[in-house]
Formats: C-alpha cells, sequence, structure tokens
C-alpha cells in the first residue's frame, strides 16, 4: 500500500493528535472487523489497510518517516526556549520524570526536532538533550 493515504484511510486530517488517531482507529475497527461482518473478504482487506494505517501514525518515529516525503512534516517545535518541560516516564533517559526548562531554541533535524533542557538540582545545574518525542509539557 505504497500510495495510501493513511490519514485518510482513518478519515482524520494530518494534523491529528494521538488521541484523534485512537478514537479513529477504534470506530473503523469495529465497524470493519471481519466478525462484524460475516468475514467479509471486503471487510478483512479494509481492516488490514486501516490497522496498517493505524500501526504507523499511533508511533511517533514511524509517523515522522510517513509523514516528511508528504509534505505533511512542515511543523513547528513543540517548545519554545524557556518552556517548562518533563522528560516522559517512558523515555530511556536517566533523567525521566524530572522537569526541567527548555535552555536553548530546539534544533531541527531530519525527523525531528532536539532540545537542550536544564534541571535543577541542590544548587546545581545539568543540561541533557533530549528528542521532541521523549518530552511532554509541565504542569506549572
Amino acid at each position: 500500500m505504497l500510495d495510501a493515504d493513511f490519514y485518510q484511510i482513518l478519515g482524520i486530517s494530518n494534523n491529528a493528535s494521538t488521541k484523534e488517531i485512537t478514537e479513529a482507529y477504534r470506530k473503523l475497527a469495529f465497524q470493519y472487523h471481519p466478525d462484524m461482518n460475516h468475514m467479509s473478504p471486503a471487510a478483512h482487506e479494509r481492516m488490514k489497510d486501516i490497522n496498517e494505517a493505524y500501526a504507523i501514525l499511533s508511533d511517533a518515529t514511524r509517523r515522522k518517516e510517513y509523514d516528511l516525503p508528504r509534505g505533511y512534516a512542515a511543523r513547528v517545535p513543540m517548545f519554545k526556549m524557556g518552556s517548562k518541560v518533563r522528560v516522559r516516564l517512558d523515555s530511556a533517559s536517566l533523567h525521566k520524570g524530572r522537569t526541567g526548562v527548555v535552555e536553548r531554541e530546539p534544533v531541527k533535524d531530519y525527523f525531528r526536532f532536539w532540545y537542550m533542557v536544564k534541571f535543577q538540582s541542590i544548587g546545581l545545574a545539568t543540561v541533557a538533550r533530549f528528542a521532541e518525542d521523549e518530552l511532554e509539557k509541565a504542569g506549572d
């Protein structure tokens, strides 16, 4: 399915949130599941397309790789210098769960933005580099 538009398959816009992607997938999965359609071959094929679209769009890295050649990757950074951020708990970083401040303007590479985040601990500052998908907005 090289020419398929996964956003169109799920019936969402190309800037849909993760929640919107999941909701669209669940709705379509229920509607087209072969068990709900008396094992229809057409429903089975449609379900394969829906599953493939969801597998790509629900994974942040795979979604960026999919978006880039299609022109959907004209993105702006999620956080600006001075933004308060938290390192996601599912990050592999030693800083996971800690809150810090974006110290410099983000730098964009081919697939994502990179941030330098400053953490304060007992009067000492630590600065570490993170990919955008490792960070989330911190509560005030």
